[in-house]
């Protein structure tokens, strides 16, 4: 299983480094106390190597973490490493915030504590869309894979749960995070929630979009740049990006849209922006983006009225697009909008202040 070449995902290059036959160890946040730098779930990959991706601290206990996991590598174990403001190695390597985290190291590999086989599933599910639940019994590191489908919680690598744990399951996914629970065994648990990476889809191979897309990647958005004019949308102008060059109706009719999906469309002609916000206001993409002058988007809004679109459906989309920083040039454009994105998801403040012209 090939990771993105921008991708650092560290559980999918754990994966790699372990199929490529090196060994290879996954530390996870389980669980947090006061102002921890990162929240339960939190992951870094780590390979025999030294080489590090991911963060479970801020930077704050990492080299600690690294330490423990060249043991953990060669022995194929795994331990729970605690850490706390009172915690002499903790202080030592800087943990001064008045947090207290857990972290679990475990090895990751054919003979590993997680199994390759079961990795590999994980992010199987993950990179079709589909939520899932890695649970891991702390007693003893057993662990089983779960996900979620209409017809109720699926096993598809495993036995099924205990069905002490299957409310807890249930509640992880409504709750929609990752969590620490106790079993109604009395069993402690860590429910790993590996939701599908959010989604940025760009409409317009054009000079912003070569920013945007790398940009986006490398903030963790699975990123597609879709135009059907083959002689921007080339693998030369876009390396490492995925590019679709059907019309923006079909491409965005095969793609699943769904709640991490945002979609920005860049390309100031209606033929490919209006399909593309037909499709992006019928889906529930938690953003939806059109670049262009104001004027531009009031002839936009006009044309979407007249084809059916009321109000309410229309203010879905932020044009001009991005935050209002003074954006100027290709680049602090897609900052703006790639900020406006972000702001969006986390439901900040800022995102109720765009538009940069």
């Amino acid at each position: 299983m090939t990771p993105h070449p921008l991708s650092r995902d560290p559980l999918e290059l754990a994966i790699a480094w372990a199929e490529a036959g090196q060994p290879a160890a996954l530390a996870t946040v389980i669980a947090t106390w006061g102002s921890s730098p990162r929240p339960s779930g939190s992951m870094m990959a780590v390979s025999d190597t030294g080489r590090i991706e991911g963060s479970v601290s801020g930077g704050c206990v990492e080299a600690s973490v690294v330490d423990s996991a060249a043991t953990i590598m060669r022995e194929n174990t795994s331990e729970i490493l605690s850490y706390g403001i009172t915690s002499e190695q903790a202080w030592s390597v800087g943990l001064a915030c008045g947090g207290e985290l857990d972290i679990l190291v475990e090895s990751v590999g054919p003979a590993g504590t997680l199994t390759l086989a079961m990795a590999q599933q994980a992010i199987a599910l993950r990179r079709a869309r589909q939520p899932v639940l890695l649970a891991t019994r702390l007693s003893d590191r057993h662990h089983v894979l779960v996900t979620r489908t209409e017809q109720g919680l699926e096993t598809p690598i495993n036995d099924p749960p205990p069905d002490a744990l299957r409310p807890a399951l249930e509640q992880a996914f409504r709750d929609g995070r990752s969590q620490r629970v106790e079993d109604a065994d009395g069993a402690t648990w860590f429910l790993h929630l590996l939701t599908p990476p959010h989604r940025l889809l760009i409409v317009g191979a054009v000079h912003i979009a070569q920013v945007l897309a790398p940009l986006a990647m490398a903030t963790g958005f699975a990123t597609t740049v879709i135009d059907p004019r083959t002689q921007l949308a080339t693998p030369e102008r876009f390396p490492g990006i995925v590019l679709m060059t059907d019309w923006p109706d079909e491409a965005l009719e095969n793609v699943n849209i769904d709640d991490h999906t945002a979609i920005v469309t860049l390309t100031h002609d209606p033929k490919l922006d209006d399909p593309t916000l037909h499709a992006a206001l019928n889906s529930p993409a938690f953003y939806i983006g059109a670049l262009g002058s104001r004027k531009t988007q009031a002839s936009r809004m006009a044309r979407l009225r007249a084809e059916g679109f009321d109000t309410d459906r229309t203010a879905r989309i932020h044009g001009p697009i991005g935050l209002a920083i003074g954006a100027v040039g290709a680049p602090e454009i897609a900052l703006s909008i790639l900020a406006e994105i972000v702001a969006v998801r986390r439901d900040a403040p800022l995102a109720r202040d765009s538009g940069w012209g």
